[in-house]
């Protein structure tokens, strides 16, 4: 009995230590600092047809609440967040033609995030809530082409 114990333990330890991530969340890791992959990526998108419309330095605006938070300010020492949100008119209409509501997801938003000098990028993926949607085939499409343009841009 203390055996199988230890087997169940062994496997629910191994399902969720690789389960580090929320399946709803693409994650890209890369052993470069955001100052040398934040323009690709931004180009990438662009390339792709993916056009940014808003550039956050979220780092920097909270970087203003620094003394305020005191020691609860940046507990995981990221030395930079920073966001971009984008948009493709065909999509939006696209997704707009299927499912109105999924027009949560316009415009769309990536995170970088970097911490000891590695940069991981986080992008929400819409097919996950769009999973009982008339516009999960038209989000899935666009997932995989964010997906692609983020890879390409941080490779």
């Amino acid at each position: 009995m203390k055996a199988l114990a230890a087997i169940v333990l062994a496997l629910l330890y191994l399902t969720f230590s690789n389960a580090s991530a929320d399946p709803g969340v693409f994650v890209y890791r890369v052993e470069k600092p955001i100052s040398e992959v934040y323009g690709r990526v931004y180009d990438s998108l662009e390339a792709a047809r993916l056009y940014v419309v808003l550039e956050p330095d979220i780092g920097k605006n909270l970087s203003g609440f620094a003394e305020r938070w005191g020691d609860d300010y940046n507990r995981n020492k990221l030395s930079a967040i920073r966001s971009l949100v984008f948009c493709n008119g065909w999509y939006a209409n696209q997704v707009s033609n299927r499912d109105p509501e999924m027009l949560a997801f316009c415009p769309l938003r990536m995170t970088l995030v970097e911490k000891e000098g590695a940069t991981t990028a986080l992008f929400a993926r819409p097919t996950v809530i769009a999973a009982d949607s008339p516009a999960k085939g038209i989000l899935a499409e666009l997932e995989a082409e964010v997906i692609a343009a983020i890879k390409k841009g941080m490779d």
